[in-house]
């Protein structure tokens, strides 16, 4: 994977610690002690020091995606199992508070282009991801992007110039834009900055592949 969850970790650890690393950490300590592991076997396992994943299963830190992908290989379960049951009250519905999305940076990301995940899968399917997007960097130039599923646009704030194969589409607050994951597309330029949109990506597999 290509993608990393921004590091929150307070400088003096008097901060507020993010749900989700608190989640993830408990999660990790009692699967690995659910099956005898000490945190020095774990630790070596998933290539890292013992002293990261203690900060971890304490929810001191944030970590990439990829590590958080080496520790549930190592611990003998899938990815998704360490999300499972996260922020998912008895009526079935996850919640994410404004501003409480989890940042991550994909592949071609740079300063001034975030994505916020504003839902986690728990199952063992990923079956859709939704992301806000904020584009600030008006020199900025992307990748083309290909990806399974189906896509979805939804403009929020600024007019931004689409491209999805050969055509180049303007989007403008309320428009929206749906297009196959397989076609090549990409941000084509800035009109208005700041821009903000809605991509929601609906996977027909089980493993997507990288996208923007």
């Amino acid at each position: 994977m290509a993608e990393n969850m921004k590091k929150t970790s307070p400088a003096g650890g008097d901060s507020e610690i993010k749900p989700l690393g608190k989640h993830l950490g408990n999660v990790i300590k009692d699967i690995r002690q659910q099956h005898g592991l000490t945190i020095a076997e774990v630790a070596e396992r998933a290539n890292i020091s013992r002293g990261m994943l203690s900060k971890i299963e304490n929810g001191l830190v944030s970590t990439s995606l990829d590590t958080l992908e080496q520790l549930a290989n190592s611990l003998g379960v899938t990815i998704s199992r360490l999300f499972q049951g996260y922020n998912q009250p008895t009526g079935g519905a996850q919640l994410v508070k404004k501003g409480q999305g989890m940042e991550v940076v994909r592949r071609g990301t740079r300063n001034g282009h975030t994505y916020h995940l504003l839902a986690y899968d728990q199952g063992p399917k990923k079956l859709f991801e939704p992301f806000l997007i904020t584009l600030e960097d008006p020199g900025e130039e992307f990748p083309s992007f290909e990806h399974s599923g189906t896509e979805f646009l939804y403009m929020l704030e600024g007019e931004l110039g689409y491209r999805v194969g050969e055509e180049v589409y303007m989007l403008e607050p309320g428009d929206a834009l749906t297009f196959r994951g397989e076609i090549p597309h990409r941000p084509e330029y800035h009109a208005k900055l700041p821009i903000r949109f809605l991509a929601i990506i609906h996977y027909d597999t089980e493993e997507p592949i990288d996208h923007d």
